[in-house]
């Protein structure tokens, strides 16, 4: 029995299935190597991409934990941690953020950066 769509489900579908291609584009992963992931067919992941089928609540949290992000990340939520200041995010905090979705190749590779960026500032200090 497949119940009738509203146009606001509608809507978190297809932002979720933008999400969902773009990270596992993101991931390098293709919709086949998703989906034998999943043990789900390649069919599945196209429609839940694109927005024109529902993905199964039970997988959700295996498709996070693939795509590296947290369930709310993959559901369009900001986690809530710790009270924040007012007003706009630092460019720094912006940067972390999307250095936190970036595959993890990626994140080791810019993390790597920053430590070497780093080591000099503080080796200048230190001859200063």
């Amino acid at each position: 029995m497949t119940a009738s769509i509203s146009s606001e489900e509608q809507v978190f579908m297809t932002a979720l299935g933008n999400r969902i291609s773009a990270l596992r584009k993101g991931a390098g992963l293709t919709q086949v190597q998703l989906a034998a992931a999943l043990n789900v067919s390649q069919q599945a992941v196209q429609s839940w991409e694109a927005g024109r089928r529902r993905i199964q609540i039970p997988i959700l949290p295996a498709v996070a934990k693939i795509l590296s992000i947290s369930l709310e990340g993959l559901l369009g939520e900001e986690a809530v941690n710790t009270p924040r200041k007012r007003g706009p995010a630092s460019r720094l905090e912006q940067q972390i953020q999307l250095i936190g979705q970036l595959p993890k190749s990626k994140q080791k590779l810019v993390s790597e950066m920053l430590d070497a960026v780093i080591a000099q500032a503080q080796q200048a200090g230190a001859d200063s």
